[in-house]
């Protein structure tokens, strides 16, 4: 496999010298996988026999994100690149479902695979000559599309109920086509799914964007839907039949559960409380479950309110989440003219007290907010034409509550 070697960079040998001067180092994992199948990989984890202390000891920038496991993050001197060299271990039981209850570090790279998830993830390379170490099959199973466990696959999901998100996501091999997945495989996950209870909502959020992500992204999603994999992840949820998915992970969930019931505050506080999401993912369900195929009326007024009143990446959410139509939208709405005053306010609250002799307030408040938005509908370009808007509603006594404040749709 001398080729695979040559895919190794100058930083790449510069970090497996160091450790192999010191004891044995592996490259395991992804970075293997994808090379035999002639992909890229973006990052590289490497196996040692060295502990923990003693890989820290031989690099200047280091970070210990799982000392703990054996796991340091290897730094590059000269830029971003960065390596995860973790001790062999052997493991025994998994009381949580997710992490050993026990780790020894190890000596035998052999026994290290062993405890690894799938056979396609249980090769190493010895970048000393080049050989791949298989002792369970990946090669085979990587030509066949092949998703099988390391040994037992019961006893590898009941250990850690994230590997069935993960079974999944392997099962999408890009432009390389689609995996199949073992019987055994199959029937431990059926048997297993309320181990998935015991993975982290965050987990769950982040092996699920990148089943997002993947190109054959529908597939792979419709999958878990007839596994009774996603319920177990978002449970009492409507989901749609999914047609297509964009290249944004949240707006693909917001498309997942464009069918729910529940208005976008509360569809977004129930997959924040699941999934944890950031608060900018929780405005982005939130704003997107709201949106009708209506609201994308091509009138004028609508286009210079969509034009002003949203950020160009959530144009952007828009466009991916209605598809086609929301391509059409956007670009004709890139066609309007620009405002002639631009979409700054022309009255700031300071004026707007001088022509009215309103105390700050909710009052003063929506009233800044309605003229604003009669500006940008109507494309008025001084103060006077703004302030004369004041003479077509009752701001004095009438419920502000009427009064619309600028926004899309």
């Amino acid at each position: 496999m001398d080729d695979l070697l040559s895919q190794l960079a100058t930083s790449d040998r510069r970090v497996l010298e160091r450790l192999s001067e010191h004891g044995e180092a592996w490259i395991v994992g992804g970075w293997v996988r994808d090379s035999l199948q002639g992909l890229k990989p973006k990052e590289m984890d490497i196996a040692t026999n060295l502990h923990p202390g003693v890989v820290m000891k031989l690099f200047d920038k280091t970070i210990p994100v799982g000392a703990a496991f054996g796991t340091i993050l290897v730094l590059d001197e000269d830029s971003e690149k960065s390596w995860e060299v973790t001790t062999l271990r052997s493991e025994g039981t998994y009381g949580d479902g997710r992490r050993p209850d026990k780790v020894e570090f190890g000596d035998d790279i052999i026994n290290d695979l062993a405890r690894r998830d799938f056979t396609i993830n249980a090769m190493a390379l010895d970048p000393k000559n080049g050989t791949i170490i298989d002792e369970f099959g990946g090669v085979d199973d990587l030509n066949a599309g092949i998703i099988r466990a390391v040994g037992n696959a019961q006893a590898r999901i009941s250990e850690d109920g994230l590997r069935i998100m993960r079974a999944f996501r392997f099962l999408d091999s890009g432009g390389l086509g689609f995996r199949n997945m073992d019987e055994d495989l199959q029937a431990a996950i059926t048997d297993n799914l309320h181990m998935l209870g015991k993975v982290s909502s965050e987990r769950k959020w982040t092996e699920l964007s990148r089943i997002f992500q993947g190109m054959k992204n529908i597939q792979v999603v419709e999958l878990m839907k007839n596994f009774g994999v996603l319920p177990q992840i978002i449970p009492e949820t409507n989901f749609s039949a999914i047609e297509r998915f964009s290249e944004s992970p949240i707006v693909n969930l917001a498309i997942l559960c464009s069918r729910d019931s529940r208005s976008g505050t509360l569809l977004a506080d129930h997959l924040q409380q699941v999934l944890r999401l950031s608060n900018e993912e929780y405005s982005t369900i939130r704003f997107l479950h709201d949106l009708q195929s209506e609201d994308l009326s091509h009138e004028i007024n609508s286009f210079r309110r969509f034009n002003a009143a949203l950020s160009d990446s959530m144009k952007k959410d828009v466009m991916a989440y209605f598809g086609q139509k929301g391509e059409e939208f956007l670009e004709a709405s890139s066609k309007v003219e620009p405002l002639n005053a631009g979409n700054k306010p022309l009255i700031d609250g300071e004026k707007l007290m001088m022509f009215t002799g309103l105390e700050p307030g909710i009052r003063l408040g929506r009233l800044k907010g309605w003229l604003h938005r009669r500006q940008i509908e109507e494309n008025l370009s001084d103060a006077d034409e703004v302030i004369s808007l004041l003479k077509t509603i009752d701001w004095k006594s009438e419920e502000p509550g009427s009064w619309p404040s600028l926004a899309w749709p």
